[in-house]
């Protein structure tokens, strides 16, 4: 496990909550991932605290690839479940330097709504 060392990563913080370290695989040079240290599978499983301890971190993260990188943005990106690509189930937060006509757009593949059909899934998952 890359939490307790077990397999070797260029770690860049650590705490109670989670670790940061590079992407050993990166989408580009910088790119670093938050894990949460107890092994939550997906996003709805994580506790809010430690959520949102994570995303100050990643936040931190990013700011940090805008300064030395000089990145002139990020993506933040969670994969939530082997469905949505995740491929190891314990939640981690990927932060990826970008810059302007770097190539490295994530494409997702767009749909359309029918007529009417927008107002129907408005319905049905409106929180309120």
């Amino acid at each position: 496990m890359i939490i307790n060392g077990e397999i070797p990563s260029v770690r860049l913080y650590e705490d109670e909550e989670c670790i940061v370290i590079l992407d050993i695989n990166p989408v580009a040079k910088g790119h670093a991932l938050v894990i949460s240290r107890k092994p939550y599978p997906t996003f709805t499983d994580v506790p809010e605290k430690t959520l949102h301890h994570m995303m100050d971190i990643a936040r931190k993260v990013d700011q940090k690839q805008r300064e030395v990188l000089k990145a002139e943005g990020t993506n933040i990106m969670i994969n939530n479940s082997p469905a949505s690509g995740q491929e190891v189930p314990h939640l981690h937060i990927h932060v990826i330097p970008r810059k302007e006509g770097d190539g490295k757009t994530p494409k997702l593949d767009k749909t359309k709504y029918e007529e009417g059909e927008a107002a129907l899934y408005g319905e049905k998952l409106r929180l309120v």
